[in-house]
């Protein structure tokens, strides 16, 4: 496997890529943000070691911009910077997950490796059928029964997670990782709410509810 890591302080740097090294994996290592980014967007890494504070370009914009530029490079942030806010910050700008020093290089290594585990997005269907339901994910177009459907930029995103997945039930905590990029439990009913409008808007003025909640699990979405 081969790792970035983007580290500017050396004597964590040097340990990161000492016991990454040892695993037999190839490790890079930069200490600046904007130099680091420029080397990631060839998309050539199996993953990302990140820390925030970076001269150049912080981490965080670092990662936001490789986003924006469809880099898929799995990424974990590693820094000293761990209020509930601040990871919050991480998870919405990019990163896939989120480690606080001091830390374990152990416990590193192993959320890599689950990082990598992660299947590649399979290829996009142009349009997502369920029940007389369509999304035409070229046009960001969703229409019922022929009548266009007005959905907000989330709720696109969580009706489009639950129709790539039709029958299967899905549940709170897929939605958080997947839909808002959240490997936490921030406390709120953000998913009950968002489920909530989707219903407003793709079942009640329908004759069948597409979105089924599915007691003690979470929801479905059914043809």
């Amino acid at each position: 496997m081969r790792i970035l890591v983007v580290e500017d302080d050396q004597t964590t740097a040097d340990f990161i890529s000492r016991g990454f090294s040892e695993e037999g994996h190839v490790v890079d290592v930069l200490g600046d943000g904007r130099e680091a980014m420029g080397i990631a967007m060839d998309g050539e890494y199996d993953a990302m070691v990140v820390d925030r504070m970076l001269p150049g370009l912080d981490g965080l914009s670092m990662v936001k911009a490789l986003r924006a530029a469809r880099v898929t490079t799995p990424a974990i942030f590693l820094t000293s910077i761990g209020g509930v806010e601040d990871r919050i910050q991480g998870l919405k700008a990019g990163g896939d997950d989120y480690l606080v020093k001091p830390f374990s290089f152990g416990e590193l290594s192993a959320r890599v490796s689950a990082l990598t585990r992660r299947p590649p997005l399979a290829a996009e269907e142009p349009v997502l059928k369920a029940g007389d339901l369509l999304m035409d994910l070229t046009r960001r177009e969703v229409r019922r029964n022929g009548k266009i459907i007005d959905l907000l930029p989330r709720e696109f995103a969580l009706l489009e997670f639950l129709m790539r997945r039709k029958g299967r039930v899905q549940t709170r905590t897929m939605l958080l990782e997947n839909v808002w990029n959240i490997h936490f439990d921030p406390g709120t009913n953000v998913v009950e709410t968002h489920i909530s409008r989707l219903r407003s808007k793709v079942d009640k003025p329908f004759e069948r509810d597409l979105i089924h909640t599915v007691r003690g699990s979470g929801y479905r979405i059914d043809s």
